[in-house]
């Protein structure tokens, strides 16, 4: 079992407990990867409510359907393991920009969690009584080079990944994006939240941290940024409401 502070890189994935315990001052990062054997797949779909089913049966290439599948599928046996209740006896709800929630009769413990996958990982962010958000993306050089900072981006964040040498852009652009949106959907907000009315750290080698929020100053003081490390070739990082927390990463494993 390891922990971090908040604000630093945690690149340590460990194998879980049986039945793992949530305290209220702790965090929880799961990672799975996205393609499975078909026996695994299986039984994750045996889990899966109708109208996930139905969802998965509308992607029109295999592999992103099994990933759908693998996705909600994990999402529910570890949802299950914190609440004591069966995976397909679970049911979600979701907030106005579809942020998704437990379902509130089901939510005894008061758990909140958030999801994010890119190319064959996905992430599962777990919480007690504080909102948060998660964002992982697989690092694509061109996104840097194009124009897609100066049109999402404060005008401080596109002046500091700019003023970086060409060949650490790429990194600094995903970091830069993955904390906006880690924060956006703690928020729970959506695209409703512009993306340039606040400002998130992005250099590599700097600690994570939500810098300025246009419009209420006492706002970026309410929240924690955490880099994470899921494997070479990606970025992460999750949002926390609250500060004084404690981060655990799990390898999930069926």
């Amino acid at each position: 079992m390891s922990t971090t502070i908040a604000g630093t890189a945690f690149d340590c994935w460990n194998a879980p407990p049986p039945l793992p315990v949530l305290r209220r001052k702790q965090v929880h990062v799961w990672r799975a990867a996205l393609e499975q054997p078909s026996a695994v797949i299986d039984v994750l779909w045996d889990t899966l409510a109708v109208d996930e089913r139905e969802r998965a049966e509308r992607f029109h290439f295999r592999r992103d359907r099994e990933h759908y599948i693998v996705a909600r599928g994990v999402l529910r046996n570890i949802i299950g393991r914190y609440s004591g209740i069966r995976p397909g006896a679970l049911r979600f709800r979701y907030g106005s920009h579809g942020k998704p929630a437990l379902a509130v009769e089901l939510n005894e413990a008061r758990i909140n969690f958030n999801v994010s996958h890119s190319h064959n990982l996905a992430l599962f962010a777990i919480t007690r009584e504080r909102e948060l958000g998660i964002d992982i993306e697989y690092v694509r050089a061109e996104f840097a080079q194009g124009r897609v900072a100066e049109q999402f981006f404060s005008r401080r964040e596109v002046a500091t990944l700019r003023a970086l040498p060409a060949d650490a852009q790429a990194v600094a652009f995903f970091n830069c994006w993955t904390r906006k949106e880690a924060y956006v959907k703690a928020k729970g907000e959506g695209l409703s939240m512009p993306l340039d009315r606040f400002d998130v750290s992005l250099v590599p080698g700097e600690a994570a941290a939500l810098l300025t929020t246009r419009g209420d100053a006492r706002e970026a003081s309410r929240w924690a940024l955490q880099e994470l490390m899921p494997a070479p070739g990606f970025v992460a990082a999750i949002a926390v409401e609250g500060h004084e927390w404690e981060l655990e990463c799990w390898q999930w494993q069926e």
